[in-house]
């Protein structure tokens, strides 16, 4: 339902199209190199630079050059990059889009994610899961999604027991708080 959607969802989908053709020649030019992490490690710092408060006002400053503003990014990034690295963040600060690397970064890594068979899955568990559970885990979501799966656990002691696997908009609740959420629900309908 289109009519539904909030103000921050609209702005959010066009950034990301405005974002993509820019997050595609990224993609397109690492993967001709044979050089996805290295680019995907650089675009990934430059946008938590760029996400960050104070870069997206100093990145709004009319009195402070574009290209001074992507030196800043890179400066801040701590990253070694190539020049062809140096090149792309040169050309989205002459488009005046170094506020789209959040964006970028996101739609580069998915790309990847799509090309590489890879999913990222956080899993938020009551207890610490040990390296044989989230091996076990991951390769029961490997088989299910077809996909190879890196996990990231998370520990949640208000799930109570159980645990929570989220990726993207996929949500399986197998956690105690969850179960005792839908008999509640169930009880009071």
């Amino acid at each position: 339902q289109a009519g539904s959607r909030t103000l921050s969802e609209v702005i959010m989908a066009e950034l990301i199209t405005l974002a993509r053709p820019y997050a595609k020649a990224a993609f397109e030019r690492a993967k001709a190199q044979q050089a996805l992490a290295e680019w995907a490690e650089v675009l990934n710092a430059a946008g938590q630079v760029a996400a960050d408060e104070a870069t997206r006002q100093l990145l709004t400053d009319p009195g402070l050059a574009e290209q001074k503003k992507a030196e800043v990014i890179l400066e801040c990034t701590g990253q070694t990059v190539s020049e062809e690295q140096r090149n792309f963040l040169m050309i989205l600060a002459d488009n005046r889009r170094l506020a789209l690397l959040p964006e970028i970064a996101t739609l580069f890594n998915s790309f990847r994610a799509e090309l590489e068979r890879t999913i990222d899955i956080n899993v938020s568990s009551a207890f610490e899961l040990t390296d044989a559970q989230q091996q076990q885990l991951a390769q029961a979501l490997s088989k299910k999604l077809d996909r190879n799966v890196r996990i990231d656990a998370t520990l949640d002691k208000s799930l109570i027991g159980g645990l929570v696997v989220r990726t993207g908009d996929l949500v399986i609740d197998a956690s105690v708080r969850g179960k005792l959420t839908k008999l509640a629900e169930s009880l009071g309908s």
